[in-house]
């Protein structure tokens, strides 16, 4: 809580501040956990638009699937201390040459935003983890009303297994094949929007690999679940394009190909800045 409301303080309270989730969430088969079953999901997303929320002066608290790609680091090699680095001499270390501009031009942003109070990482793994920081989060950014955001870009899952019928030990595959039931995920979309923030401006995604089914899911969860947008994308063009959907319409974004080292958050997340200065505009009068 204390770590939140830290962030909040900046700029004489008037702050905004934005909760971005990112990665996925695993499913444990047992409480002494072997076997998990994991939603997919790199957490390019969420890191990449956290980097642009903070350069727009947000704070941001940024949720996050441990293991998975962070903020400022995303450009890196996946083991960046041995591939970016190499052994000169019995006791020196020098950088690869070939990384050197990449690390020169990345490193300095991560302890800006640390030291600027502009970025609290949180980490997660399993389900009940997730929607336990998520309340914690929410309840603390409470105060804050339409300052408020919550990006919600993890891919949570949608089935589990409760704690009470969940195998203590390991399964065992002696045992033969298995039968196990799950059950649905509470939805906490609705309270978040009900109780937790009732004032945030809340974004949520919903992805799918049918782009005919796409929007019709996309629309009927902003209604459902009263988001103030929901960005429908497809797996295999998310990287290229995704379609904003508010109350008002659909609004297509695309990455510029134009540049190659584009991609399609920076456009999204401006359009999201700009809807939520709208927001906060009309909720205070």
């Amino acid at each position: 809580f204390s770590e939140c409301r830290d962030l909040a303080a900046g700029d004489g309270g008037h702050r905004k501040v934005v909760c971005v989730t990112s990665g996925g969430t695993t499913v444990p088969l047992e409480q002494r956990c072997v076997r998990y079953i994991d939603n997919f999901s790199s957490g390019h997303r969420g890191a990449t638009s956290a980097e642009y929320f903070v350069k727009a002066g947000y704070a941001v608290v940024f949720l996050h699937r441990r293991g998975t790609i962070m903020p400022y680091t995303r450009s890196l090699p996946e083991d960046p201390l041995l591939e970016c680095l190499e052994l000169d001499g019995d006791s020196s270390i020098r950088g690869l040459i070939e990384f050197l501009s990449l690390i020169t031009h990345t490193s300095p942003h991560l302890p800006q935003a640390v030291a600027g109070n502009l970025l609290l990482k949180l980490p997660f793994t399993t389900i009940f983890e997730y929607l336990q920081m998520l309340q914690i989060i929410a309840k603390a950014m409470k105060p804050l009303g339409p300052l408020a955001m919550f990006y919600l870009a993890a891919a949570v899952s949608d089935f589990y297994v409760p704690w009470q019928t969940m195998a203590e030990h390991k399964i065992q595959s002696a045992s033969g094949p298995l039968d196990m039931r799950l059950v649905q995920v509470p939805k906490m979309l609705a309270i978040l929007r009900k109780e937790w923030a009732p004032l945030a401006f809340c974004i949520s995604f919903k992805l799918e690999t049918d782009s005919k089914i796409l929007l019709e899911k996309a629309d009927m969860a902003l209604r459902k679940y009263k988001m103030h947008m929901v960005i429908a994308n497809e797996l295999l063009t998310r990287k290229e394009e995704v379609t904003v959907v508010t109350v008002d319409g659909k609004i297509p974004v695309y990455r510029d190909k134009s540049q190659p080292d584009s991609d399609v958050e920076q456009p999204l997340t401006e359009l999201i800045r700009n809807k939520h200065s709208t927001y906060i505009k009309n909720t205070n009068r």
